[in-house]
């Protein structure tokens, strides 16, 4: 690396989603973090001196933004997946078929990417990519997966409470009612948004930000002396401080008033530039890089299997010989809560040990696709899980096969949420807001069609030979998380100069993170 290199510029020879996360020998010379288990662990990305850096936010204070982004998620999500367990009593009122009520929620899907269900569409896009980028704005990169399994919990597990609620509501005051009580949760959900989530955008420089000059000089530095070379490791160079300074005393030091409440409450951080044309068309260049590519294709490819769980679920519970009424198909809703809980907890909390583990063993540094082996759970759950609730609704195996069934694809689909998000976010961390467009635009594609064909598509096939059909096309979906392991890095490197080319416009534009 050029020891040229000054504050301001972006070291372009930087592979993006290649982290020095662990300080192995205790040469970083960095904000490192609490805790005896994790006092190698690097802040990565590095918190300002300003106390409204989201990154700064005291653990009260992030606790509240995470409670509003999971407020939003949950209600939103509820309000989409409500009629899954009614929708035998709205067709049997209104005249529509089974076919276009699953259609009509294709299309909700649809419009959840690109911008009846169509207008929920368009106001309820926000919950598909904004809560993920403000975790990412309040969290450190250690503890990133654990809060997008939250998220995951949040996502996927209001998918699967709706219809809970939703078959009681039914039983006891009619399908209609549904929709109210969805306004109804709304409107909670608006007001206790409004009082306490606060804006997580905050301008920073970007990770691969060159602060110092490289040590050319080929010594070894004392570990005392605890200073890392950006030869080393450019991405902590932006984070490079010195733990024992005070930045009272330090020369041109910036001073921050923190904001009041009433200054927390506004809609934007600061004014900022109009820009909204050319962010509508960024993220259409995006599906150059390889990598939020296959992150979106992971995305829509294992919520396909909770599209098909919703839309056969009805069908198959409400019919001979379980005879479910819409209240019970609507309880045994409660199975895939439960499996999501076990997969938001397995994809969060035990993954974020998985990679500290696995960058450790790889001298420190982390690299994005190592998140990617959780996958191999999935690689036994997705198959196993399609095979039992579709050959088994066949074979009218006991229902308690079925209720199983749908817990594990439950699982299963919250473990593809987070890992499929993490893998963009870490690959490609100063696009991510953008980037997460393009997963959603890919996922929801996805969703889409298979919500508008998975009724004609069973009803055609029959179960049993749809369902081992689709056992054998997840195992196939699964197993390419071992090329992207494999070649990920390579398509970060490849690709490198193009997304420095976009983290430059991106400053131009005022929209960095």
């Amino acid at each position: 690396m050029d020891s040229a290199n000054r504050h301001g510029h972006l070291d372009e020879s930087v592979i993006p989603g290649t982290v020095h996360l662990v300080d192995l020998e205790g040469t970083i010379r960095a904000k490192h973090a609490s805790g005896a288990q994790l006092s190698d662990v690097v802040l990565v990305p590095a918190p300002s001196s300003d106390p409204d850096d989201p990154l700064n936010w005291s653990p009260r204070r992030k606790w509240l933004s995470t409670a509003s982004q999971s407020m939003y998620t949950l209600m939103v999500g509820i309000a989409s997946a409500a009629i899954y367990s009614v929708l035998e009593p709205i067709s049997e009122d209104t005249g529509l078929t089974l076919a276009d009520l699953n259609a009509g929620t294709g299309y909700m899907f649809l419009f959840f990417g690109i911008g009846s269900k169509i207008l929920q569409g368009f106001v309820g896009a926000p919950i598909e990519s904004l809560c993920e980028i403000s975790i990412t704005d309040i969290y450190f990169a250690h503890e990133r997966g654990t809060y997008m399994g939250l998220y995951a919990f949040m996502l996927a597990g209001s998918n699967f409470l709706a219809p809970v609620f939703a078959g009681f509501i039914n039983d006891g005051q009619g399908w209609k009612w549904v929709q109210y009580w969805c306004a109804i949760f709304l409107a909670i959900g608006f007001v206790f948004c409004f009082f306490f989530m606060e804006e997580t955008n905050y301008d920073r420089e970007p990770l691969e930000m060159v602060s110092t000059p490289a040590d050319t000089s080929g010594t070894v530095t004392p570990k005392e002396e605890k200073v890392l070379s950006t030869s080393t490791d450019p991405e902590k160079t932006a984070a490079i401080v010195d733990p024992d300074s005070n930045d009272d005393h330090v020369a041109g030091a910036v001073h921050y008033t923190p904001k009041s409440y009433v200054q927390k409450l506004a809609l934007l951080d600061k004014k900022r530039d109009f820009h909204l044309f050319r962010m509508m068309i960024r993220p259409l260049l995006f599906f150059s890089l390889p990598s939020v590519v296959y992150a979106g294709f992971s995305y829509g490819s294992n919520l396909v299997w909770f599209n098909v769980l919703n839309g056969t679920a009805s069908l198959i519970l409400s019919a001979a010989p379980y005879n479910f009424s819409s209240s019970m198909v609507g309880l045994s809703y409660v199975s895939p809560l439960i499996g999501v809980a076990c997969g938001s907890f397995y994809s969060g909390v035990i993954g974020d040990r998985v990679v500290l583990w696995l960058a450790r063993r790889n001298k420190g540094v982390l690299e994005s696709e190592h998140r990617l082996w959780l996958f191999s759970a999935s690689l036994v759950l997705i198959p196993g899980s399609l095979i039992l609730w579709g050959v088994g609704a066949a074979h009218h195996v006991h229902w308690f096969g079925l209720i199983f069934a749908m817990g594990v694809i439950a699982a299963s689909n919250s473990i593809g949420v987070q890992l499929s998000v993490s893998y963009c976010i870490d690959s490609y961390k100063d696009l991510s807001g953008e980037a997460m467009v393009t997963v959603i635009i890919i996922r929801n594609t996805m969703s889409f069609a298979i919500g508008y064909g998975v009724t004609p598509w069973v009803t055609n096939m029959g179960y049993q030979n749809a369902f081992i059909l689709a056992a054998f096309a997840g195992l196939a979906q699964v197993l390419t998380f071992l090329a992207v392991v494999k070649w990920g890095k390579s398509w970060r490197n490849m690709t490198k100069k193009r997304y420095y080319k976009f983290v430059k416009e991106s400053q131009n534009l005022g929209v960095t993170h």
